[in-house]
């Protein structure tokens, strides 16, 4: 791609990543309300309801956005060793605390900034606190009172080479075979247990709606990379995520935080726009409050976690889960098998009290028991 002189009444590169964050974001959006895309409520549905509809959906989503981002790469169609994801070292600590946290906290707010969002679409005001929290968590965790103490526990390395830190690149390395090959395969292996899946397989809204998610992060890849290659100004290659995205759009709609724009607040747009769009779709959009200052504090513990977490982790349930995984990079599973194994704990202190849970959250019982009540999923 090279760069060329944009017509008069072409979009600012701003205004062109915005739009397409918002395209992209509100497929999201509506994923969240339709077929109900959540982490959590999928998480949920396999451990209490015995349906593994929605927690299929992931493998699919991720294999399909593995595949066309591998593709678009090859072709040089979307430069994802720029992605963020690649730009430090690989840390396993990282990963893990940072991803246990994010998972605990998410089961104890009930939903991640991604279904938070998708709850304020659909009337939930509740979840307007916890994306605000979330936000404000993740900035004092990377550049607020608490990021001194976050790189001297959780060091950060650049990365020497830009893309290394790729799983198809690595394995590539190794064995002389191509990375796309590579990223074909695996996007296979992920999406198998899905194929495989009879009940899954007959919901076909499932089935496509995970391919319109995976496609929709891929796109996102693909257009953030046009705009940064063709445009003039410096515009980040990224994908979708929701934990320092949503401090930086606090920030900016309090003018603080530079011009208003850029991937992430349209992204953060799309998808309170889809949700609102896919809840009238559905008739499910109706205002809610709070009315249980327990659950409301156990919310907001939960959000700070997931702030925190999140930018430890470099990323969150669709972040890390979803995007970081879409260009192979090493945290992603890491993280997203983190991510699960916390929001089940957490599931798991608040539903049962099982002994696991207690040993695991030993350290923090006095504080947990203050929020001990019955989940209520924000899915």
């Amino acid at each position: 791609m090279t760069r060329h002189t944009p017509p008069m009444f072409a979009l600012s590169d701003t205004a062109a990543v915005t739009l397409i964050g918002f395209a992209t974001g509100a497929v999201l959006g509506l994923a969240a309300r339709i077929p109900r895309f959540c982490t959590l409520g999928a998480i949920e549905d396999a451990l209490y309801g015995g349906n593994r509809d929605r927690i299929m959906m992931w493998p699919m989503a991720i294999g399909v956005a593995v595949a066309a981002t591998a593709v678009l790469a090859a072709l040089g169609w979307a430069t994802i060793e720029n992605s963020a994801f690649f730009r430090y070292e690989f840390s396993l600590s990282a990963s893990i605390i940072g991803g246990l946290m994010f998972g605990i906290g998410m089961a104890l707010a009930g939903n991640c900034g991604f279904g938070a969002l998708a709850r304020v679409g659909g009337g939930d005001i509740r979840s307007v606190l916890i994306v605000l929290v979330i936000g404000i968590a993740a900035y004092m965790a990377a550049v607020g009172p608490l990021a001194e103490l976050r790189t001297t526990l959780f060091p950060r390395t650049e990365a020497a080479h830009p893309g290394s830190g790729s799983i198809a690149g690595f394995i590539a390395e190794h064995t002389g075979i191509s990375a796309l090959y590579i990223a074909l395969a695996l996007a296979v292996l992920l999406i198998a247990p899905a194929l495989t899946d009879p009940h899954f397989i007959s919901n076909r809204s499932a089935v496509i709606w995970s391919v319109l998610i995976g496609l929709s992060c891929s796109a996102a890849w693909w257009g953030t990379s046009y705009v940064a290659h063709t445009g003039f100004e410096h515009v980040p290659v990224e994908s979708h995520s929701f934990t320092m995205p949503l401090g930086e759009i606090v920030l900016q709609v309090m003018g603080v935080g530079g011009p208003f724009g850029g991937f992430s607040v349209g992204s953060v747009s799309g998808v309170l726009c889809g949700a609102l769009l896919g809840a009238r779709i559905r008739k499910q959009f109706h205002w809610e409050a709070c009315d249980d200052p327990g659950e409301l504090r156990r919310q907001i513990f939960g959000a700070v976690l997931m702030g925190f977490g999140g930018v430890i982790a470099l990323g969150c349930s669709v972040g890390q889960g979803l995007s970081a995984f879409s260009v192979l990079a090493w945290s992603a599973p890491v993280t997203a098998a983190s991510i699960g194994v916390g929001a089940i704990i957490g599931l798991r202190y608040l539903v049962e009290g099982s002994r696991m849970a207690d040993a695991v959250l030993l350290p923090f019982q006095n504080l947990l028991s203050l929020f001990r009540r019955g989940p209520r999923s924000r899915s």
